[in-house]
């Protein structure tokens, strides 16, 4: 059977301007104006890749990508996102419900078949490697060593792709937000110094005014007093203030987005992991604020002095938000079940210590805690450790093997953490360890040299 693109959209221009393109790209297409009825054609006939609309009636694209990959049969189909939305939130949430990218609108005819072609080449060396094993089994006994061997160079090339891919799609999102951030609060914040300037010189020669005319005409002393002119006065450059404040704060969020999003591949380059860390949590703010009956979560850091490291920054922030990813995962799936008992006052043989300083199983809410240290001069130990509810020791043998995943599906790949011990271990030259027991928490533990 003919393989086919089905593009999902409302918006009758917006389907005829993708459907001429695919079709001139020498793509066959089928087009579906909702939700419902795109899952319909699914499931008589599966497409190659799916581009699938946000905002339609009925259920919207969120909604119809999570019912499609709760359908096994249809859960390796690839689905890019077509968002008018620019919020990070947005586009974060459609990677994380399933998809494997997203297309912003208007749309950019040759970003939408390169992205189409990139997709469809995954999906199929996915369909080749599976193709490859299967025949690879069916061999006798005596080259079972060979299957495995080809097996294992397989599967790390698609693991490389992958997670590339994912690195890409990724920083070039993260990226993309902070340049959208960056223009507008830069003409905002450039121009907040002149405004104080004008708003001192105004306020001056007002002041002049008041001294030299101390018996202002009535219409101007009314004026005034509805206006409250010395409190106006007094009040608007502390307004201005906190607009400069507030500016200095965004800029602030847009440099760790641009921070988080250096992906550079082929070059280390010495970098301060505090900062890739740190990045990297302002990211997942949103995940772990209360929400409900789930608390916010804790996050607590000790962090070391350490100098800068050489490394892939770009591959060591996927590193971060592959673990941190995990343990919000973990902590939410807690359920609220925390230890309710701790007491900072009794622990330590009586010594009275902070919060912070207890075991992290023993914080009454969900909790992360950070710590970095330097480790015989040349390498840099990172503890990432929650209070969920731990691991079981088969759950923790396993959890570094590709494609190996406890999560339901559509949640996880079982890829994140196998990538995130090959870039340690083989990008890096270190160590990545897990430590967890069930009712004990979970702590990875990261070791790598300065450079």
């Amino acid at each position: 059977m003919t393989e086919f693109i089905l593009v999902v959209d409302d918006n009758p221009t917006n389907l005829s301007v993708l459907t001429q393109a695919l079709k001139s790209a020498g793509f066959k297409v089928r087009v579906a104006v909702d939700g419902e009825s795109a899952i319909e054609q699914v499931q008589y006939d599966q497409p190659a890749l799916i581009l699938l609309d946000v905002e339609m009636p009925g259920i919207n694209g969120f909604e119809t990508c999570i019912k499609l990959k709760s359908n096994p049969s249809n859960c390796d189909i690839p689905i890019v996102f077509m968002t008018a939305l620019a919020d990070k939130e947005s586009k974060l949430k459609g990677l994380s419900v399933g998809a494997v990218d997203y297309i912003t609108k208007p749309f950019e005819q040759e970003e939408v078949l390169a992205r189409v072609k990139v997709h469809l080449k995954l999906r199929s060396l996915t369909k080749t490697l599976e193709e490859k094993n299967a025949e690879l089994y069916q061999l006798n006994e005596g080259l079972e060593k060979r299957v495995a061997e080809r097996t294992a160079e397989l599967q790390k090339a698609q693991i490389q792709m992958i997670q590339q891919e994912k690195l890409s799609s990724l920083g070039e999102l993260v990226a993309g937000v902070a340049h959208e951030i960056n223009n507008p609060i830069s003409f905002i914040s450039s121009n907040i110094e002149p405004a104080k300037q004008y708003v001192a010189a105004l306020t001056k020669i007002l002041q002049l005014y008041q001294k030299n005319y101390s018996q202002p005409v009535p219409e101007i002393e009314n004026e005034s007093d509805e206006v409250d002119l010395e409190f106006l006065l007094e009040d608007l450059p502390k307004i201005l203030d906190s607009m400069k404040l507030g500016s200095e704060r965004i800029q602030n969020i847009s440099n760790s987005l641009r921070n988080f999003s250096r992906s550079d591949i082929t070059t280390k380059i010495p970098v301060n992991l505090h900062e890739g860390i740190d990045s990297t949590l302002l990211i997942l703010r949103h995940r772990m604020k209360a929400c409900g009956n789930q608390p916010e979560i804790k996050v607590i850091k000790h962090y070391g002095n350490l100098p800068l490291v050489t490394c892939y920054p770009g591959q060591m922030n996927q590193v971060f938000m592959n673990i941190f990813a995990n343990a919000i995962d973990a902590l939410e799936d807690g359920n609220g079940s925390w230890h309710s008992q701790a007491d900072p006052g009794n622990e330590g043989n009586g010594k009275e210590i902070t919060l912070d300083q207890l075991p992290i199983t023993n914080h009454q809410l969900p909790t992360l805690k950070i710590c970095t240290e330097l480790s015989d001069g040349n390498n840099v130990i990172i503890r990432i450790a929650d209070n969920g509810s731990g691991m079981t020791e088969e759950v923790k043998q396993r959890i570094f093997e590709p494609m190996f995943t406890t999560k339901t599906l559509g949640k996880g790949t079982g890829l994140g953490l196998s990538i995130c011990r090959q870039i340690i271990e083989e990008k890096h030259g270190g160590k990545l360890s897990c430590i967890s027991a069930p009712g004990e928490g979970t702590e990875f533990v990261i070791k790598i040299p300065l450079g």
